[in-house]
């Protein structure tokens, strides 16, 4: 058994392929971590997942936890407390918020995902130190999280980082000879559709090519083949142009990247001047960086939550 701790706190990452807990002290010390499959369609069988899965934590460190912080995919209707996700059917509609707290029985504290992901980075990650970072998240989906001093702006809705819904200029899809596409959350030609890992690869094959994935298509560049290369090349156009909209709306300090692309090196040494192509003359690009707590941040971000809470 693990030595226990009275400032015990759990971070819950749910995503749509698994879950990860971590048990955290007040110093975000991880002392236990566990991860399980996301129950997809099966809204009771995720409940018990994730109430198990806090049970397993409290046996493991002989106590339970104060408090639980929840990283939550999608968004919540603040009207109806009704959670909206595009990633994990189980959830959607559902008041995923009062249905856990009527299980776990502790304080709880929520978050979106992406946001967490930002806060982690924010405190003791490759943002710690800088007055104002966003978190950008290139995985399956973009989206991302926006910390001022360390604490994370939600907004009036809980909505601030949702860069991935902003839309791609028309011209821009014109210059590329891109289709206006439709996005999960019920609008057209989001950031998120071009940007994303998934992006890429539609690129590809809109191009005429057959990859399935960005790892597809940065293996075919990295091979010599010119479509993928022009993938890349559109790829890396349209996200400094989401960037550049974004550094002037929201001006952060630095910005981390996370998800499956934050792997790809070239990004970072490339995107810069892609970035300053979208700006004017005198507008600094700040710096872009990878995340030091990679795909463990969102579970790290909400135990944060829990720890610290008036940093949400």
């Amino acid at each position: 058994m693990a030595e226990s701790s009275a400032s015990a706190c759990y971070g819950i990452d749910i995503g749509g392929t698994k879950i990860e807990l971590v048990a955290c002290d007040a110093a975000l010390q991880v002392s236990w971590r566990k991860r399980i499959a996301t129950p997809q369609g099966d809204y009771a069988g995720f409940l018990q997942a994730v109430e198990t899965l806090a049970a397993d934590a409290d046996a493991a460190l002989g106590q339970a936890a104060h408090a639980i912080g929840i990283a939550l995919p999608g968004v919540r209707d603040r009207r109806s407390g009704r959670q909206l996700s595009a990633n994990v059917p189980a959830i959607t509609g559902q008041c995923v918020a009062r249905d856990l707290q009527e299980r776990l029985q502790r304080p709880l504290h929520f978050g979106n995902d992406l946001q967490c992901f930002a806060l982690s980075e924010a405190h003791g990650g490759a943002a710690d130190g800088y007055a104002s970072m966003f978190g950008a998240i290139l995985g399956t989906g973009a989206g991302g999280g926006y910390c001022v001093q360390g604490r994370l702006i939600g907004g009036f809705n809980g909505l601030a980082g949702e860069w991935g819904h902003w839309s791609v200029p028309a011209n821009l899809l014109q210059r590329h000879g891109l289709p206006l596409l439709d996005c999960g959350c019920g609008l057209r030609g989001c950031v998120e559709r071009y940007v994303s890992g998934s992006g890429v690869a539609m690129i590809e094959r809109h191009l005429g090519g057959s990859a399935a994935n960005a790892s597809d298509v940065i293996a075919l560049a990295e091979a010599g083949d010119a479509r993928a290369r022009q993938a890349l090349d559109i790829h890396r156009d349209l996200l400094g142009h989401s960037f550049a909209a974004l550094i002037l709306a929201l001006d952060p300090h630095v910005i981390v990247l996370g998800g499956g692309l934050s792997q790809y090196a070239p990004l970072y040494e490339q995107l810069p001047a892609a970035i300053a192509a979208h700006l004017f003359a005198g507008v600094q690009v700040p710096p872009i960086v990878p995340p030091r707590f990679g795909d463990a941040g969102g579970a790290r971000g909400a135990a944060l939550l829990a720890c610290q809470p008036t940093f949400s």
